[in-house]
């Protein structure tokens, strides 16, 4: 699929600017390092950070006595969270078709990943979500709220890119999640009145 390579060749490309552009986020978030508290105290069990980047979420959630590995698309990406993360597992590989077995994990955090995924290719990637996780598992989402697809074309220093990102309406999430066999269970909105909002979802298996 094209847009799995070329979201992959644009990480590469921006893999230090990003890790740059990220560090220090979760300092200024005070809602996002709420939700991350909430999933490291009601999973019970190893998680999985899925698009995790450089791996600034993964190891945050290590922090908090999470057994925490990611994964991620972009193998520049994954290389320099080795490098800046080596006590934690990193590696390759796509959502939508997550090299893990049946119901190996307690929690699933997709935290602003799922942004890049075509609205066709959600269910897939929701699919496998609920796959790996155990029964009781928590997935949590982070998302661009909002109507439609922004085709960027540089960022992250003006390194050139070329990835969609897609902006969705909590109640589209929300639908999927749960024909994917999943209990939304609260979703919360960050920035309502930011030209475009976030919110993040938690559910259940």
């Amino acid at each position: 699929m094209s847009w799995l390579a070329d979201t992959a060749t644009s990480y590469d490309t921006v893999a230090s600017s990003y890790a740059e552009f990220v560090s220090g986020v979760l300092e200024k978030q005070p809602y996002m390092r709420a939700a991350l508290a909430l999933f490291a105290a009601e999973v019970d069990g190893p998680a999985l950070d899925v698009g995790c980047g450089p791996g600034h979420f993964t190891a945050h959630l290590a922090s908090l006595g999470v057994d925490a590995s990611g994964i991620d698309l972009s193998p520049g990406m994954v290389d320099l969270a080795r490098r800046t993360h080596p006590e934690l597992r990193f590696d390759v590989g796509s959502m939508t078709d997550l090299p893990l077995g049946d119901a190996l994990v307690a929690g699933v955090l997709a935290f602003w990943s799922l942004i890049h995924v075509p609205d066709e290719e959600v269910p897939a990637a929701l699919g496998h979500f609920h796959r790996v996780l155990r029964p009781g598992g928590l997935l949590v989402i982070g998302y661009h709220v909002g109507v439609g697809t922004r085709r960027k074309t540089s960022g992250y220093g003006g390194h050139p890119m070329r990835v969609d990102v897609h902006l969705r309406q909590p109640w589209w999430l929300a639908r999927r999640v749960r024909a994917a066999g999943f209990t939304v269970d609260a979703e919360w909105l960050l920035d309502p009145g930011a030209e475009v909002a976030q919110a993040i979802l938690f559910a259940s298996r």
